[in-house]
Formats: structure tokens, C-alpha cells, sequence
């Protein structure tokens, strides 16, 4: 297929230098997972920009031109909480030609997943940010709530077929509390016998050999997950399938 010239005068500019008035910001939108008590959460912020002032909004920054998209994210999750070492993964783009007020702003959004317990927000984080169960929020600040729903779908669709749910669990745990995460992010309820057996047929976990400490039930075994076994076989026709 021929390009005409005018075509091709457009592809050239393309490759210039950019002109300011063609240049469009650059942001990371972060939805950061956490779960407790039987409940899954986002770190949230309240917007304090018109028209969106008060409601709920996620955490995000412009990107430095001196860093990519991935390193914004983790430099944002480091600040929020306190870790460097978190499950990050990059969902999509959202570039609405008027999804912020105040001019052309295109984001990367990233969901990541934290145990609660484990954060460690600096003082200047911890005045602005609070864990909102993912149940209670029906509206958000600019388009953040669409963003918040299809991070949701990416870790629901995610968490069937890879281990990212043992992100989001204590290193030593039931397996109770394993399937009261996965009813909870999933939104499901699922039978205990058949979780259980799918669980043995994959060999993944660990027997710890200890119960659980200082509970007003009968102590549950412990277990954690086995991730030495499960790295060398997941290239290897190994299916996680819970």
C-alpha cells in the first residue's frame, strides 16, 4: 500500500522534535490491594482538586522524565508503603481525551498487592491515606473508579491461574484462611472438599508443622507456600488451577 505525500509529511513531523503544544502528560495510577480480616481493600486517598473535591481517588503521580513507567509505580509504592519488594503488575492505559480537568493526561495503571500488616507509610503518607474496603466504594474522582474495576478483573482473572493470591496472606497460614481469601476476592463461595483436593493435586504447600497461635477456635495446621517447587515447574506444563 502507496503513502501519499500528505501522509507522509505527518509521518515526518512525527519523528521531530516534539512541538509543546503537542506534548501530553504522563502519569502511573496505582491500585494497591491489601486484604484483612476477610476483607479486601484499597489504599486510598481524598481528591482535594475541583470538580471531584472530597470523594475517593487512587494514588498516582506524573512520570519524571528521567525514569519509566514501572519505576514511577515502585517509587510510588515505596512512599505509600514503606516496601520495595511488592507484586506489581501493569493493566492498561486510559487515555480519554477528557479524563482530568486540567488538561491532556494520559495514565498507566498498575495493580499491586500488600499485606496490610507489612506497610509502613512515612509520616507524610500516613495523614492522607487510609485502606477503604474495595465493597464500599461507588464512585471515585476522575475516572479512577473504572480504573479501580478493571484492576479488579485483571487480579480476579490473575488470581485463578497463578499464586499471586499467597501475596496478599501471612508467610505461615491455614488453609481456611487461604479459601476465605479466595471466596473474598473472587466474590464466590467454594466447596471446601474440592479446594482442598485441588490444593493436594498440586503440591504446593508446605507443612509447617505448627497450629495456630492465640485463637478462640480449635488451632487450624499452618502451612506456606512452596515457591522453589512451584518456579521450577511453572514452565513446565505445571497449571495452577484453583
Amino acid at each position: 500500500m502507496s503513502i501519499n505525500m500528505s501522509e507522509k509529511n505527518e509521518i515526518i513531523k512525527a519523528l521531530i522534535p516534539l512541538e509543546e503544544k503537542h506534548k501530553t502528560n504522563l502519569t502511573v495510577d496505582c491500585v494497591i490491594f491489601g486484604y484483612d480480616q476477610g476483607d479486601l481493600k484499597v489504599l486510598t486517598i481524598e481528591c482535594d482538586m475541583d470538580p471531584f473535591l472530597g470523594m475517593y481517588s487512587l494514588i498516582g503521580d506524573f512520570v519524571k522524565e528521567t525514569e519509566t513507567t514501572n519505576q514511577a509505580a515502585k517509587r510510588i509504592l515505596k512512599f505509600c508503603t514503606g516496601n520495595d519488594d511488592i507484586f506489581l503488575e501493569e493493566v492498561q492505559s486510559f487515555s480519554e481525551i477528557n479524563r482530568h480537568p486540567y488538561g491532556r493526561v494520559i495514565t498507566i495503571a498498575y495493580y499491586s498487592l500488600v499485606q496490610i500488616g507489612k506497610t509502613k507509610m512515612t509520616d507524610n503518607a500516613g495523614k492522607h491515606l487510609q485502606w477503604t474496603s474495595v465493597n464500599n466504594i461507588k464512585e471515585m474522582a476522575f475516572d479512577h473508579k473504572q480504573i479501580l474495576d478493571l484492576c479488579l478483573f485483571s487480579l480476579r482473572r490473575s488470581l485463578r491461574d497463578s499464586p499471586i493470591g499467597f501475596e496478599l496472606l501471612p508467610k505461615k497460614f491455614s488453609l481456611k484462611q487461604l479459601q476465605t481469601l479466595y471466596e473474598v476476592v473472587l466474590d464466590i463461595e467454594l466447596d471446601k472438599r474440592n479446594f482442598r483436593r485441588k490444593l493436594r493435586t498440586m503440591d504446593i504447600l508446605i507443612d509447617v508443622d505448627e497450629l495456630q497461635q492465640e485463637v478462640s477456635h480449635r488451632p487450624a495446621k499452618l502451612y506456606k507456600f512452596n515457591v522453589k517447587y512451584y518456579e521450577s515447574k511453572k514452565y513446565n506444563g505445571f497449571k495452577f488451577d484453583l
